[in-house]
Parts: C-alpha cells; structure tokens; sequence
C-alpha cells in the first residue's frame, strides 16, 4: 500500500507492546482506530480511574482511520427523513445538530489535547455536473431547510460563488456547507492515540482478536475479561467469529497526485481548502492537502464473496485507474500531475447504511461502528454517546436515534456476495444513464431504494 498519509508522517511511531498474558479490566476496547480511542478518551475523561485497554491486531491507525479521505464532516449516511421515518422529527434534527456540533468538539479537543493533524475548517462543495445532479444538489439544501436549518448550514452557490472557491468547468450548480473540515487521518490517530496513553490507557498491537463474548474477549493464547467489552473494528468486523455478516467490507480507494505548482493552484482557485463531492450516485470524495496536493477517493470496488479482507486488496488496478480518470475529468489540470500514491482498504457497511452505538448493561456488550465511509467525525459523536451509556449518566447524547439501532444481518453467501456486487454495477449504470441522457434513471433507481 502505497499511502500518501503513511508516507507523509515524519514522528517516529511507538513501539507498543503485544498481549500475551490473561488481564482483567474494567474497560476493553477491541480496535485501535478512531472509534476505538475516542472511546477510550472520553470514558477517561469521565471515569479517570478506570482500567481501560485498546487491543489492535496490527497497529495504531492501520485501518480506514490511517488511510482515509481526510474529511472531518457532519453529514451522516442517513438523511433527515430516513431518520424521521424511523423515530420522530425532532429526533432527527438533534441527531443532525449533534453531529454538526460534534466539528466544534472535535476543534476544541484537538486544540486543548495539541493534537496537530492539519485540521482546517474550510466547509465542503457539492456539485452538479448535469440536470440530474443538479436536482439532489438543490433538494439537500431544501431539506435541511425544512427541518429548520438555515444558509448558514447549507446554501446553494451562484456559478460565480462556486468558481470562486474551486474552479471546477461544466458545474450546473453547487451548494456549500461549513460543517467540515480536513484532517490528516494518520496524524489524528497518532495523536489520539498518544493522548490516552498519557491518560494512563494501555494500548496492545498486534494482538488480535478472534473472539467477542459477554465480558471476555479471546485471543490465540491469552484472555481478557472484563465488566465491559466493546468491539470497535468497522471494516475488520468479519474477521471476529460470529461477526462475518454484521459489516460487510466493501473497499473505497484514493490516489494523490504530486503538489501543486503556484500557477496551477491559481488556475483552480483553491485556497480555503474546501472539500469537493458531486451527486453521482457512485461517491468520489476530493480534498487539497496542506502541502497542496490532491487527493481523490472514489468507491464502486467489487465486495469479495465471504466478507473476506485481505491486504493484496489494498491495490486495485482497474479501480485506480477510474480514479485518475475521473480525477482529470474534474480537474483537467491533474492530467499535468504526477500520481505518486495509490492506496484503499475496506470501510463496515451495515445492512441498512446506518451506523449504531450499542450497549447492553446485562452482556456487557458494548459496539459502535458502520458509518459507511462518513466516520471521521461520527466517531468522535458515537464515541461520546457510548462513554455516557457506559457510565449510565442519563446524559442528552444516549437518547439519539442511533442509540441501539437495530440493523439486520447481511445475507449469507452467494446472495451477498451477487446482491452486493449488483448494487455496485447498478449505480455504475446509473451515472452513466445519467451522464449519457439527463434523466432520472426510474428503473434502476427503483431498485437500487428497495435493497438498501
């Protein structure tokens, strides 16, 4: 894996050492990523005398929280009325005001903790490059309106506005929101990480876990008991026995190019380092980084029959190559760039595509995860919203809709392995029906809302 992120962190990683001897806890955390730490950083913050522990099978940070897209969003994966129609409406305008919130917690913890990750607040561009886009760009906005939120949450831009910001050619319409911000993922969870040590949180690498039960985890050769385990793997969840069809693994991957030259980064006027996302129905995810080079993800890579995840699945040639492609279609002035880094991984895809904070006072059991690809931000919410649930301090937080959100397990195979992929080609289609006519492809859309 050839990580622009890995790559670009000068500070000497710390040897930690390996779990080969049976503990008891208070607190388990199984997974050394944001979930896992934040996590562990609040319930300090909360109960400093806990004996707490993070358990990764490989190393701080080596999963979607070392490699990520870098955005730092509010937005989740469920919209307004998703979560409407399962609870209330106001249940989901707090869910939405705590997670725009949760961009300021995070500011404010990084600025308190001196945790440098190149954190900028520049917002987030979503564009349109046809009819069609332009339509789900303007109904966003005017959801969000309709729960109450104003333009200062989210705002259609004039042509003139959105060249301002990014050049982008061919945008049919643009809107813009503050609520996100770039972060260099590997740098984050570094400095998470260093942080709750400090706090007296022991983390164990390269000790994995292969078992999750009512208050004992299992290893290869050791046990760890404890009053409360949480399990906090996202895209690694199907390697746990019993957990092969809780997430599904499906991969998104990035590319980055070499920096900028002064006259290029001129040419497309990015100088507040707004994130950039269009309306195709297959996600690509754009940001400038703090030395001024693109990074552009992209997803639509085939799930592997199983839930397997493996590391030669990291590199995808074919999926790369799209990548670039619509990078240059984007920005023509990439086609003069190097790409010096290709890189991906899997990301916990629940059955319904919303994430959950799960805690169950009589198992012990404790889980919060599935946040599709939007969990930068999420995590930091989630990881709050379980510290309380643990601590059982009634807090405002552990009555939000994700609370105990029931998903239904995937299918078993073939049928996950042939649902999956379908979907996957299906949006593919979409775009193309879209960018070939200008209209709404009705039949595929309708399948496409009946299976997710």
């Amino acid at each position: 894996m050839n990580s622009y992120w890995h790559e670009s962190v000068t500070s000497t990683e710390v040897e930690r050492d390996s779990l080969n001897s049976d503990l008891d806890l208070d607190i388990a955390i199984v997974g050394a990523g944001y979930s896992g730490l934040w996590t562990a950083y609040y319930v300090k913050k909360l109960k400093p005398d806990a004996r707490v522990a993070v358990i990764e099978s490989n190393n701080v940070g080596f999963g979607a929280s070392g490699r990520n897209g870098g955005w730092c969003s509010g937005f989740l994966p469920m919209t307004l009325s998703e979560i409407e129609k399962q609870h209330n409406r106001q249940a989901a305008i707090e869910m939405y005001s705590q997670s725009f919130a949760t961009i300021d917690e995070i500011e404010k913890t990084l600025n308190s903790e001196k945790i440098d990750c190149d954190f900028h607040r520049g917002g987030t561009i979503h564009g349109a490059t046809n009819a069609v886009q332009r339509s789900r760009v303007v109904e966003e906005v005017e959801e969000l309106h309709s729960y109450g939120f104003s333009e200062d949450d989210s705002r259609l831009l004039t042509l003139e506005e959105s060249r301002a910001r990014i050049n982008i050619s061919g945008l049919f319409a643009a809107s813009y929101t503050p609520h996100c911000a770039t972060i260099h993922p590997k740098k984050l969870v570094l400095g998470l990480a260093k942080v709750v040590e400090r706090m007296g949180v022991k983390i164990y690498e390269n000790s994995r876990v292969t078992e999750i039960n009512p208050r004992v985890i299992k290893l290869k050769n050791t046990k760890v008991r404890a009053d409360v385990v949480v399990r906090a793997t996202e895209g690694f969840t199907s390697l746990i026995k019993r957990h092969r069809r809780t997430l599904a693994p499906l991969y998104s991957y990035m590319v980055a190019t070499e920096p900028l030259t002064k006259s290029q980064r001129e040419e497309i006027s990015w100088h507040n380092r707004e994130t950039y996302h269009d309306a195709r129905n297959m996600i690509i995810y754009v940001q400038i980084t703090h030395d001024g080079r693109i990074a552009f993800g992209g997803r639509g890579a085939p799930y592997h029959f199983g839930s397997r995840v493996k590391p030669s699945y990291d590199n995808h040639d074919e999926i790369h190559q799209r990548i670039i492609s619509s990078m240059h279609e984007v920005f023509p002035v990439t086609k003069d760039l190097e790409v010096t880094h290709r890189w991906g991984g899997p990301l916990g895809v629940p059955r319904d595509w919303q994430p959950s904070v799960n805690y169950d006072q009589r198992s012990g059991l404790a889980s919060l995860g599935g946040y599709v690809g939007d969990g930068v931000a999420a995590t930091n919410l989630a990881a709050r919203t379980l510290a309380h649930l643990m601590v059982g301090d009634d807090h405002p937080l552990t009555t939000l809709p994700w609370v105990n959100h029931p998903s239904r397990k995937w299918e078993v195979e073939p049928l996950r392995y042939l649902g999956i992929n379908g979907l996957l080609r299906l949006s593919n289609s979409m775009d193309k029906h879209e960018h070939d006519k200008g209209t709404v492809d009705k039949f595929r859309a309708n399948i496409l809302d009946r299976f997710i």
